[in-house]
């Protein structure tokens, strides 16, 4: 199969059009003419992850290597040093980013990480109704994401309307109507802001709630008859 091929199936599973502007999902390396056996399915690339594959694989990411314009392209540098080593082994890059988020992302972590079978869907959201303490509903997030720590806004007692954005979705606590956001990346000022808006928040880690992604994707791309390899992506923190 050819990466343009592969390309026009990821597009029809999750339309790379439905990506935020600042976005770049997408090819990021390689020829659509390129023959395809082998992909390999990670949150990030990574050095390690690269020297470990074959010559010729496409690996599929869910972040894209290349956000904005690149300026120079020094090999001593990120992420220029691995877009030279991907060059020199013929590894392919499609990102899957902000489009897989709303069409599969959160709504797989909404039902198989917080077991939660009716939800619906907000743009990036998957909005649910629970009726249970604030307290307990933070031990049961964090033990369900494994969380050694446990970082939260708590402006209830009780929960009743729960938003899951998975990544980086502070940003958006003034647009979702709900008791508590769970999502990564909760910074000083977010958390001031939401005590302001009585919004409760509970930080499930931008890696942690992303970690899922090789899962969800890996079934759809054995469906095209490839060898599928999920990468064991790791967390570029390290918590004491």
């Amino acid at each position: 199969m050819t990466l343009g091929e592969i390309y026009d199936r990821l597009d029809a599973l999750s339309p790379f059009a439905l990506q935020e502007s600042w976005d770049n999902s997408g090819l990021i390396v390689g020829s659509k003419a390129q023959e395809i056996s082998t992909v390999a399915l990670s949150i990030d690339v990574d050095e390690a992850l690269l020297d470990s594959l074959e010559e010729g694989t496409l690996l599929i990411t869910h972040h894209p290597l290349i956000f904005g314009g690149l300026k120079a392209l020094d090999f001593t540098c990120y992420p220029a040093n691995l877009l030279q080593k991907m060059v020199q082994k013929n590894i392919a890059n499609i990102a899957m980013h902000t489009n897989f988020d709303q069409t599969h992302l959160n709504r797989w972590v909404a039902k198989e990480v917080l077991g939660q079978t009716a939800f619906e869907q907000e743009s990036f959201a998957a909005i649910f109704d629970i009726d249970v303490s604030f307290d307990r509903f933070a031990y049961d997030v964090q033990e369900r994401f494994g969380l050694k720590q446990l970082k939260a806004v708590k402006s209830h007692e009780r929960l009743g309307r729960v938003a899951l954005v998975t990544g980086s979705g502070a940003s958006l606590m003034r647009e979702l109507d709900c008791d508590c956001l769970l999502t990564g990346d909760i910074k000083y000022h977010d958390a001031m802001e939401a005590k302001a808006l009585g919004r409760s928040m509970i930080d499930i880690g931008h890696f942690e709630s992303e970690r899922y992604f090789p899962d969800v994707l890996a079934p759809h791309l054995k469906n095209f008859g490839l060898t599928v390899i999920i990468s064991s992506s790791k967390n570029p923190f390290t918590y004491y």
